[in-house]
């Protein structure tokens, strides 16, 4: 081979290289761009809409009668929780979904979810905890779940934690069911909003919480990105690599759950939101699973879902829950369809 045609092929071969980059930093641009219009228009528009210039206005701290307490303590929180409670979700879904190398395991299929809403419901029915404890005891159930389903479905590979994780998230469902049969009136009707899915408790605080708890673990997620790309691969691949399989796989759960309980614990177990964006990040992203955008598209989710709930109906607002979930389940059916005909032709 002639230098030149060595040159020709160098570049080539750095040309596509860079192309996978260059494609990824368009698409995690356009989706940061979308989140933040997104986030504009949970904030300014809708049944109660103000103008940018008032807005910019009441961030410098001028108080608009009427307006300040609804944009500033009410849709401005609710759309800051609604990003950060996506995000999360997003990240958790990619997690589970990549380890297991399964898209049905995410937290909210294979009942880590649900772990948490069972205790969290325990927690208020039997023992009357409120604040700070119904989320502590939410975090603590996701734990539990996991390590519990972990331990059930060891030796078993993916599948066989998928398939317990079913059977626990319906387990945990039943318990959650026979709590508000037995819960007062008033309590019963809280936590069902709760159980949907809700932004429309949201506080500044609760944001600020969560923010903390996510600056906190995401630096973990982080850390362990390299060890999930070695996962992804296979157990006996990433150990071929040099990998420590066992100490990842419990890194990445712990750090899967815990992004998947502090959401859950601050706006509820929002249904299919952690299920639908590491798939859809990954179709964007030309079949590769990408942790940072499937953050971005839950957030996106999250956002668009919650203005479509709040101003779909006249008067009515719709939890947040009911619009995902509504989207999620024909992509749960479509996927499961989808799988079968897989293995079938295989």
């Amino acid at each position: 081979m002639s230098v030149l045609q060595q040159q020709t092929t160098g570049a080539w071969v750095r040309q596509q290289r860079k192309a996978p980059r260059r494609r990824k930093t368009i698409l995690t641009a356009s989706l940061s761009l979308l989140v933040f219009a997104l986030l504009a228009v949970n904030i300014v528009l809708g049944s109660y809409t103000v103008t940018i210039p008032d807005f910019l206005a009441m961030l410098g701290g001028k108080t608009i009668p009427g307006a300040s307490f609804i944009v500033m303590e009410n849709k401005f929180p609710q759309a800051v929780l609604g990003l950060l409670v996506g995000a999360s979700f997003g990240v958790a879904g990619a997690i589970f979904q990549s380890m297991l190398r399964n898209p049905l395991a995410s937290p909210d299929i294979i009942g880590i979810s649900y772990g948490a809403s069972a205790t969290a419901v325990a927690a208020v029915v039997i023992f009357g905890v409120r604040g700070a404890g119904v989320s502590v005891a939410a975090i603590v159930g996701a734990l539990a779940v996991a390590m519990l389903i972990t331990a059930l479905a060891r030796g078993r590979g993916g599948s066989g934690l998928i398939l317990i994780g079913i059977g626990a998230a319906a387990f945990m469902q039943s318990a959650v069911t026979f709590l508000l049969s037995r819960a007062d009136i008033n309590n019963a009707q809280e936590i069902m909003v709760w159980l949907t899915g809700s932004l429309n408790s949201a506080t500044w605080e609760r944001a600020a919480i969560l923010a903390v708890a996510l600056l906190l673990v995401l630096p973990f997620a982080a850390a362990g990105s390299r060890e999930l790309h070695g996962l992804a691969l296979g157990d006996d691949t990433a150990s071929g690599l040099g990998f420590n399989v066992p100490r990842a796989r419990l890194l990445l759960t712990i750090v899967g759950v815990l992004l998947a309980a502090f959401p859950t614990a601050a706006a509820g177990p929002i249904a299919f939101v952690a299920f639908l964006s590491g798939p859809i990040a990954k179709r964007l992203n030309g079949g590769a699973a990408s942790v940072p955008l499937s953050a971005l598209v839950g957030a996106a989710i999250v956002l668009a879902a919650n203005f479509v709930g709040v101003n779909a109906i006249p008067g009515v607002s719709l939890p947040v829950g009911v619009v995902t979930g509504a989207l999620g389940a024909p992509f749960l059916l479509w996927l499961l369809i989808s799988s079968n005909r897989a293995n079938q032709g295989g």
